[in-house]
């Protein structure tokens, strides 16, 4: 995503921001103008950078709990922001671990939240679930078993607009233990966001859709095979299906639909560190000789580009994030290859997020 100011003393801050650390102003993340607003002086009303009041109130799960940092209309019928309101359970309070982990779930979703608000998706909740357009909800549960076994009861997955996830994900050390295990380069509570709202957006974009589910078959697979055949055959090794040349990662070569997810999240990676790239206004210069593009700047809009700008993109910032990372110590940000077949089915992605933004479901080219 772009890069945020406060609006009271014009410094940069973090997505996660509630208290400006420069001049600690209150701020408040008000996503009907995709801006923070502030408190000052002990004021009482929410103003914009511009000092125009703001017809706004915090999010009840930061009068609750201290967890959110986006603010709601005064008018709105629900006093939960866009993000908080999706949420169905909240995991137990009690334990004394739980709520600095919900935060970083919660700070993860906001993240994902933003994304599909920028690139103008569908995000209906339970509550406005109609026969034809799913809602979006989230469970987030507190499993002992985990915790305490290491033998979850509580799958992290989707199942018709519903994305529970497991607390444990929150728990940096026992998700790197999991990522390690199950051979992942890439594992992060924003990344699993990301997969699973890929599943909800399969049901709601592609499959009412003939001739969107024509191409994602012919792309993807066919999803009609027995998932949970398939998905016992990736993990017991059964499947002899190499994933470098096809798909984004390992994992997706399991089933059509977690090929889509994970290509789903994947182009929802792409966009946003583009989008964080242009609002710093980043350019890069490779060294070589001249025969790869050497000069690189995000001259458009990450949130409307088609698949193959994305990635013609992708290659040399990662390079550049990589590089960063690696001078610091760190293993690669931006693990990936992005072959024909992986771009391909990522123009599939941006074409039909193009489609439902224009408000017009018609068929893909």
């Amino acid at each position: 995503m772009r890069a945020f100011a406060c609006p009271s003393c014009h410094q940069p801050i973090h997505f996660e921001a509630r208290i400006c650390p420069h001049c600690a102003a209150t701020l408040g993340y008000d996503p009907q103008i995709d801006a923070f607003c502030h408190l000052t002086d002990a004021a009482t009303t929410w103003r914009d950078a511009s000092g125009a009041r703001r017809a706004v109130v915090v999010c009840a799960n930061n009068n609750d709990y201290a967890i959110c940092n986006w603010m709601v209309g005064e008018d709105e019928a629900t006093p939960l922001c866009r993000a908080c309101r999706h949420n169905r359970t909240i995991p137990d309070l009690a334990e004394p671990s739980v709520p600095p982990r919900w935060a970083r779930i919660e700070a993860a979703k906001r993240r994902m939240v933003h994304t599909v608000l920028k690139l103008g998706l569908p995000l209906e909740t339970k509550a406005q679930e109609t026969p034809r357009h799913q809602g979006l909800a989230f469970d987030f549960l507190y499993d002992p078993s985990a915790e305490n076994a290491g033998t979850p009861q509580v799958m992290t997955g989707h199942e018709a607009g519903l994305i529970t996830l497991n607390l444990i994900e929150a728990d940096d050390a026992q998700r790197e233990r999991i990522r390690q295990s199950m051979g992942e380069p890439y594992r992060t509570l924003l990344g699993h966001f990301r997969h699973e709202v890929g599943h909800h957006y399969w049901a709601r974009l592609v499959e009412p859709n003939a001739q969107a589910l024509e191409e994602f078959r012919r792309l993807f697979g066919d999803e009609r095979i027995d998932y949970q055949q398939a998905i016992a055959d990736h993990y017991s090794g059964a499947s002899d299906t190499v994933w470098t040349q096809a798909y984004v990662s390992a994992y997706a070569t399991a089933h059509p639909w977690e090929d889509f997810a994970e290509t789903w999240a994947h182009y929802l990676h792409m966009v946003d560190l583009q989008a964080s790239a242009q609002g710093f206004d980043l350019s890069l210069h490779l060294p070589g000789d001249g025969t790869v593009q050497g000069d690189v700047a995000v001259s458009f809009d990450p949130y409307r580009a088609d698949g193959a700008t994305l990635t013609a993109h992708m290659e040399p910032i990662a390079f550049a994030l990589n590089t960063l990372n690696r001078s610091m110590g760190l293993g690669d940000a931006y693990p990936f290859h992005l072959t024909e077949a992986v771009v391909a089915k990522l123009d599939f992605i941006a074409r039909l997020v193009a489609r439902s933004r224009a408000g017009a479901m018609v068929d893909c080219d």
